[in-house]
């Protein structure tokens, strides 16, 4: 079993910022990609930013420059800190980790619970 703990969502003002985190715990191996996803009302899953297990990252066109992402191996924990948010920022988050949880297995997508983020004035 994979357990995901996620936190650092809630209430900001347009122009805050917000950190967010995502710790996997359980029957871990290694963690090849981590990242974070988001989904507004209405709207499809999208990624948000991710980062390889060598430290490069991606990032949506929307957040570059404002979103910045850092991963702890030793704690398999990926961030998210979120500056200069937007309305249209709001969303549920979710932490994705690809991992194998054995030397023998494959690596496949978990993903975290969500936490949500508002954005409003």
């Amino acid at each position: 079993q994979v357990q995901f703990v996620e936190s650092g969502g809630g209430l900001v003002q347009p122009g805050g910022s917000l950190r967010l985190s995502c710790a996997a715990s359980g029957s871990i191996s290694s963690i090849d990609v981590m990242g974070w996803y988001r989904q507004a009302p209405g709207k499809q899953r999208e990624l948000v930013a991710e980062i390889a297990s060598g430290g490069s990252t991606n990032f949506a066109d929307s957040v570059k420059g404002r979103f910045t992402i850092s991963r702890d191996n030793a704690k398999n924990t990926v961030y998210l800190q979120m500056n200069s948010l937007k309305p249209e920022d709001a969303a549920v988050y979710y932490c994705r980790m690809r991992l194998r949880r054995s030397w023998l297995s494959r690596f496949d997508d978990y993903w975290g619970q969500g936490t949500l983020v508002t954005v409003s004035s």
